[in-house]
């Protein structure tokens, strides 16, 4: 069992309550129940609540399971409780505003907690604690290094000896993930964004790599059906002169990296596909270079698009006019993570940051192409850790 060190727990507290003074400096009281957060503060995730004072030391109330949390977790308190009402005392004081992460508790959820934890209004302390999560420990570091090398290899190396003419985009789907659980993906991928269902990634043949989905990201997918437009159709086949666009997270421990790669199966694919993707290509280590600290990613994002032509924009990010208005995007105990390239986010970029940058392209009837690798920004720009194959990897059937 990988235990998260308690100098590693303390540090994290540290910067949250740093954080909440300079935002909120009046702030009271801040109860975290969404488990991503709970297990970065703890090193644990259990059905309890987080009780965070600001006059006093922070405390994990754990419904179920108790004796799992006190196994796995070096958190200096952590309490049993039946309920709120156990839990009410050990935060005790009338308090006016409760700090709660807002983006993922159940109104239904929040209001029993407030039944025993009274006061005049909640707010967020969501950006808090993205913001502390997104500049990353030498110990996340190494536990991201580990995933970007499992990662690398499961594209670059084993999915080409998956591929085989006539096999369905869903058998692919599951050949992949039992071969990513095998080298050492924890078997879960965790997104913050509301509603996701992602059951391997996102991985199309030809032009299902551009088809509609409503998950925000330039790729496409066709899935199962209607109920379930995740893992692949059982009906589009592999072909000779195929596109196989295969963009999967992968995770150790509970950190992800994300990746991209383009494969083509038994033939070479049209110049302006290829013509696009190496632009892609071309257009990732750019912003490599600038991600750096002190950089600000909105400013970034506008120079890289304002920097190419208006035909290389159509299709580009997506394809019609579903296109992801992002060129990257953090990641850590989720995919989508601080910060963002993209229009709106200002704070600058700081060292120990982790990006994933994913310039692509949909061509139609090929396909998406483009590459995606995961960053970590350094004083000479960002490095990959899950490698740098530039992707078009060809694969004879």
């Amino acid at each position: 069992m990988t235990k998260v060190p308690a100098t590693e727990l303390s540090d994290r507290m540290q910067r949250f309550r740093a954080s909440m003074d300079a935002e909120n400096p009046n702030w009271e009281l801040a109860a975290i129940f969404g488990r991503i957060n709970q297990y970065y503060f703890t090193g644990t995730m259990q059905d309890g609540v987080l009780l965070i004072p600001r006059d006093r030391p922070a405390v994990l109330c754990v419904r179920r399971s108790f004796e799992r949390a006190c196994d796995e977790s070096l958190f200096p308190d952590i309490r049993p409780m039946k309920g709120f009402r156990d839990a009410a005392p050990l935060a005790p004081g009338a308090r006016d505003i409760i700090h709660v992460d807002m983006e993922v508790v159940p109104l239904a959820l929040l209001g029993r907690f407030r039944k025993y934890f009274p006061c005049r209004e909640v707010a967020s302390m969501d950006m808090q604690a993205l913001c502390v999560r997104a500049v990353k420990s030498p110990y996340e570091l190494a536990v991201l290094a580990a995933a970007g090398a499992v990662h690398r290899r499961v594209l670059e190396e084993r999915v080409p000896q998956l591929l085989r003419e006539g096999m369905s985009e869903a058998e692919l789907g599951c050949d992949l993930y039992s071969l990513m659980v095998r080298e050492g993906h924890q078997g879960i991928v965790r997104f913050g964004m509301f509603g996701v269902d992602i059951a391997v990634g996102q991985l199309g043949f030809g032009e299902s790599s551009i088809y509609p989905t409503s998950f925000d990201g330039p790729g496409g997918c066709v899935g199962l059906g209607p109920a379930a437009p995740v893992l692949g159709s059982r009906d589009r086949r592999l072909r000779k002169g195929d596109l196989v666009f295969v963009d999967i997270g992968l995770a150790v421990d509970g950190y992800h990296t994300d990746k991209t790669v383009v494969y083509t199966f038994g033939g070479s694919l049209p110049d302006e596909a290829i013509t696009a993707h190496n632009r892609c290509v071309e257009i990732q280590r750019h912003l490599a270079s600038l991600a750096r600290p002190g950089a600000i990613p909105s400013e970034i994002y506008a120079s890289v698009v304002e920097s190419l032509d208006p035909q290389f924009l159509q299709n580009f990010m997506g394809f019609g006019d579903r296109r992801a208005n992002f060129l990257g995007h953090g990641v850590g105990l989720q995919i989508d993570e601080m910060p963002v390239l993209a229009d709106g986010f200002d704070e600058p970029l700081a060292a120990g940051m982790v990006l994933a940058l994913e310039p692509k392209k949909g061509i139609p009837g090929v396909g998406m192409v483009g590459v995606e690798d995961t960053f970590v920004v350094g004083s000479e720009g960002a490095a990959s850790i899950t490698g740098t194959n530039p992707g078009l990897i060809p694969v004879e059937p």
